[in-house]
């Protein structure tokens, strides 16, 4: 895997290579980099060029300058596609990664061939009182960092993985997520509402969670379904929060079924 960097951007990026057709990118949940997507990555770089990278203040991105915010991320990505040459791309976002996903979306749907979204939410379509709540339990996450990256980690990892080795990667991963670098996600309520109607999707859309999951999750998950039925939704038997990394065959085996109907 190659590892770049965007220019006048903190964000570093990685490729597995050009020789086939269709194109993924992975965005990773908050506080771990590009690394929680190793499995994906060695799967499906067989068939498909594999994008990954370290969102804003995670992994390599931590290199940034005043003014940087996450509220950039979808101008940095769609910069990253036209240097690299992609025209449309699979976009395959996880709790964090899934706010970013949709939000590139909602804004470059051109640039989309499918989008897939697990452990997150509607962005344009989020109950106001949901929101207050998954704020309250964020903060109580951040206050928890601020004590002792340690304890963050150890708690963290319960609340995104269900497995083990899941929890183990994950926990491994979040030892790395500096401080400072919430600084960076202060803007991310500025990406959650939509005042405009926006026209229906132009490519599919995958849903899920892992059975797990908090329980909140799981009624988001079904209010999306029911605000957008004509999208797929998966409930992740033996998963937690991050799917990918609690059932990763399972969870590519979805991922190629969804393509291949498309």
């Amino acid at each position: 895997m190659k590892q770049l960097k965007l220019k006048n951007s903190p964000i570093c990026y990685y490729l597995t290579g050009k020789e086939h057709k269709e194109w993924i990118l992975f965005l990773h949940a908050a506080f771990v980099d590009h690394r929680m997507f190793r499995t994906q990555i060695e799967y499906f770089a067989e068939n498909y060029n594999v994008l990954t990278l370290d969102i804003i203040g995670h992994g390599q991105s931590t290199n940034a300058k005043k003014g940087d915010s996450i509220a950039k991320m979808s101008e940095w990505m769609l910069q990253i596609l036209q240097e690299e040459g992609i025209a449309q791309i699979h976009i395959v976002g996880i709790s964090l990664g899934c706010v970013l996903a949709q939000d590139f979306a909602n804004r470059h749907p051109q640039a989309v061939s499918s989008l897939a979204c697990f452990g997150g939410y509607n962005i344009n379509n989020f109950d106001p009182s949901m929101q207050k709540k998954n704020g309250s339990a964020q903060m109580l996450m951040m206050l928890k960092a601020l004590f002792s990256v340690k304890w963050f980690a150890q708690a963290n990892k319960k609340i995104s993985a269900h497995t083990t080795q899941a929890q183990n990667e994950f926990y491994e991963l979040n030892l790395g997520f500096p401080k400072k670098s919430f600084l960076y996600l202060a803007s991310l309520n500025s990406l959650i509402g939509n005042d405009q109607a926006l026209p229906p999707r132009p490519y599919p859309l995958l849903i899920g969670c892992g059975q797990y999951d908090i329980p909140m999750e799981l009624e988001i998950i079904k209010m999306w379904k029911d605000s957008e039925p004509d999208c797929k939704k998966i409930i992740f038997d033996g998963a937690g929060h991050c799917v990918n990394m609690d059932v990763p065959l399972k969870f590519n085996e979805e991922l190629e079924k969804f393509w291949a109907a498309k």
